[in-house]
């Protein structure tokens, strides 16, 4: 079991006893399990056994898909934790992956001005984003994560098991988030992930490790700056285009994973970098080594490129009307508060999309 302490919570690491013994079932009124229909599909069960007393609790079983990440679907949690009757003292436990354990968040942090909730993430971009950090949010409009608060978790609680649940697309999106946390902060994890891949994603014991590793940079950047006033802003590389790229995919027929829209993004954001005579060029092909085996090679159409500037304007990280960025001045080190013009963003497009044919 590893132990990291985050703001005003733990995040815990392997084996189940010690959460049994946070969680402490029958200090509250009611458990509330939240879920998607995959997750009562295929993590549920390994919950039930791992936590038999949580068979009695109620559930809550939503649809999955970033398509659902919305106030309707949040109206249907509220409806069921006010048709549970459930109070301040009850509990509502979240088991999935981003989409479950932001919007769970959310809906408790909203449902009675706050009840408590835990978080247990399943897949390897949850475990390595999504829970950790105290932000909950829901999509709106088409702009992701506009709805959300800033409300601390009682706990997180990460366990590899549920990883064996998933599909390679699935991982290699957790992945683009660990990259990211080496490209932002610490070059030595950068080069730790990009040497073994793909391998190191069927090693248990060294995927733990690094995921362990990934959350500590996460972890050091949200007690610095928990509200995001400053430096937490790191974490937002590859996703002022990337959140973009990811809306913009749910209006056709062939819909981004939140891991494949960002490592499209800190490609094109990687480039903007380069072209601000920030990152050197050869650093700048390093990352396209690393990131060009995390996406499908599907262009970014010229078609869209209005539509997909259209959502950026629309980013919660910007200020005073201006897009806001983080850019890399090196691999490990990144920029905050960077801007760049609808021309340079356009361009940052086709330059990806020349890059596809790249060996």
């Amino acid at each position: 079991m590893t132990l990291i302490q985050s703001k005003d919570y733990p995040v815990f690491i392997g084996s189940d006893e010690p959460i049994e013994q946070q969680l402490n079932l029958n200090t509250y009124s009611t458990v509330v399990v939240l879920v998607d229909n995959n997750t009562k599909k295929f993590c549920l069960p390994r919950l039930y056994k791992m936590f038999p007393k949580l068979q009695d609790s109620r559930l809550i079983e939503v649809p999955g898909g970033e398509s659902y990440k919305n106030l309707e679907t949040c109206s249907l949690i509220w409806k069921s934790l006010f048709d549970y009757k459930i109070d301040r003292k009850g509990l509502i436990i979240n088991l999935g992956g981003g989409v479950i354990t932001d919007m769970g968040a959310f809906a408790a942090s909203t449902f009675k001005r706050g009840i408590p909730f835990f978080q247990i993430p399943t897949t390897l971009l949850s475990m390595v984003d999504a829970s950790v950090g105290g932000k909950t949010g829901i999509d709106f409009e088409g702009a992701k994560n506009i709805l959300g608060t800033f409300t601390s978790p009682l706990g997180v609680w990460i366990h590899s098991e549920f990883l064996e649940t998933l599909s390679d697309s699935e991982m290699y999106s957790g992945f683009s988030e660990m990259v990211k946390h080496g490209l932002i902060q610490d070059r030595s994890l950068f080069e730790k992930l990009i040497t073994p891949f793909p391998q190191i994603l069927q090693d248990k014991s060294a995927l733990e490790a690094l995921i362990i590793e990934s959350i500590k940079i996460k972890n050091q950047i949200v007690l610095a700056d928990p509200f995001e006033k400053g430096q937490r802003k790191l974490l937002n590389f590859g996703h002022t285009i990337g959140h973009a790229l990811e809306s913009q995919s749910f209006l056709g027929s062939h819909p981004l994973n939140h891991g494949q829209a960002i490592a499209m993004g800190m490609v094109c954001e990687s480039y903007l970098s380069n072209k601000k005579h920030l990152l050197p060029t050869l650093e700048l092909n390093e990352v396209l080594i690393a990131l060009k085996k995390l996406f499908p090679h599907n262009t970014i159409r010229e078609v869209d490129f209005d539509s997909i500037y259209s959502i950026m304007e629309n980013d919660k990280k910007n200020i005073s009307g201006n897009i806001n960025f983080t850019f890399l001045e090196s691999i490990g080190k990144g920029l905050i508060d960077q801007t760049a013009s609808k021309e340079e963003i356009f361009e940052s497009f086709k330059y990806f999309n020349s890059i596809l044919d790249i060996s």
